[in-house]
C-alpha cells in the first residue's frame, strides 16, 4: 500500500472534526471522499499532506511516517491541488515550473523543462503556457494547479473537489487524465468531491463521512440509496444510463405535485 490512516483525529481549537479516521489506498487506485458540507472533507485531506497536524493518529506514506518528514521529502511524494487556488504576477508555465521545485538542486534542468512541456500538452494547456495567472478565469487556474501537482512526479495526489470550476468537457477531461496518470505511473489519488455520478464513474473506491467518523467504505457495493440518504439526507434513486451507474434525487414532497395545466 501507498498510503496508510491509523485512528486520526483532528481538532479545531476544542471541537472534534475528525475522529478515528482509518483507510489504506494502494497503487493504481483512487479513492474519493464523500460527504456533505462542513463534515470534514478538506481537513482531512490536509491531514495527509501535513498542512494541519491532527491531534490523535498517524499517516504512513509507503512505510514512512509522515509526520517525521521534512517539508521538502513531503513535496516530493506528495501532490495537493486546493479548492482555492492563489494567484499572483506569474505566467502559467512558471506557476506550473514551480511544481518541479522539489527535485531541482541548484539550477533548472533539461528535464525539468520536458516534463512541464508534456504536461502542458497532455492538459491542452499550450495556449495557456505565457498567460498570467491572475488574469485566469477559475477553470484556466485550476488546470494550471493540477499541472503542476503533475510535474512533481508524487506517489499520491491529493485533490480537493478538482472539477469544481470546470465546464462540463474539461471536468471529463481532467478525470479522464487523472485516472490515465494513477494507473500509468502507478501511483494513488484521493479526491473530495460533491459530484456523486463522476465518482461513482472514476474512483475505485469511496469513503462516506458523516459527523466526522467515516460512516461505511468499500467499492461500488457500498454506493446505494440507504448510505446516500443516511449520509446525505436525500433519497436518492441509482439507475444505468449507457452502462454507467448514475445517482438522481428522489421526490422529497410529502404530497405530489399538481399538474400545472
Amino acid at each position: 500500500m501507498i498510503l496508510a490512516v491509523e485512528e486520526l483525529r483532528f481538532f479545531y481549537r476544542n471541537r472534534e472534526v475528525l475522529r478515528e479516521i482509518a483507510f489504506t489506498i494502494h497503487a493504481g487506485e483512487i479513492i474519493a471522499i464523500l460527504g456533505p458540507n462542513g463534515v470534514g472533507k478538506t481537513t482531512l485531506l490536509k491531514c495527509l499532506n501535513r498542512i494541519l497536524t491532527p491531534r490523535k493518529g498517524t499517516v504512513f506514506l509507503d512505510g514512512d511516517d509522515l509526520y517525521g518528514l521534512d517539508t521538502m521529502e513531503i513535496a516530493r511524494r506528495v501532490g495537493y491541488v486546493p479548492q482555492r487556488v492563489e494567484t499572483g504576477r506569474l505566467t502559467a508555465f512558471d506557476a506550473v515550473l514551480l511544481g518541479r521545485r522539489p527535485h531541482i538542486g541548484w539550477d533548472v534542468q533539461e528535464k525539468d523543462l520536458k516534463i512541464v512541456d508534456a504536461v502542458f500538452r497532455r492538459l491542452s494547456m499550450e495556449n495557456l503556457r505565457m498567460a498570467c495567472i491572475d488574469e485566469m478565469s477559475g477553470g484556466e487556474l485550476q488546470k494550471v494547479a493540477i499541472a503542476r501537482s503533475l510535474v512533481q512526479e508524487p506517489e499520491v495526489l491529493l485533490l480537493d473537489e478538482p472539477t469544481s470550476n470546470l465546464d462540463l468537457k474539461n471536468q471529463v477531461n481532467i478525470l479522464t487524465i487523472i485516472t490515465q496518470v494513477v494507473r500509468e505511473h502507478h501511483i494513488a489519488a484521493v479526491m473530495t468531491m460533491h459530484d456523486l455520478n463522476q465518482a461513482l464513474r472514476y474512483a475505485d473506491r469511496f469513503i462516506f463521512l458523516k459527523a466526522g467518523r467515516v460512516f461505511t467504505h468499500g467499492n461500488h457495493d457500498v454506493v446505494t440509496p440507504g448510505v446516500i440518504e443516511e449520509v446525505y439526507g436525500l433519497p436518492v434513486i441509482i439507475g444505468e444510463l449507457g452502462g454507467v451507474r448514475c445517482v438522481v434525487p428522489g421526490n422529497t414532497a410529502s404530497e405530489p405535485l399538481e399538474d400545472p395545466s
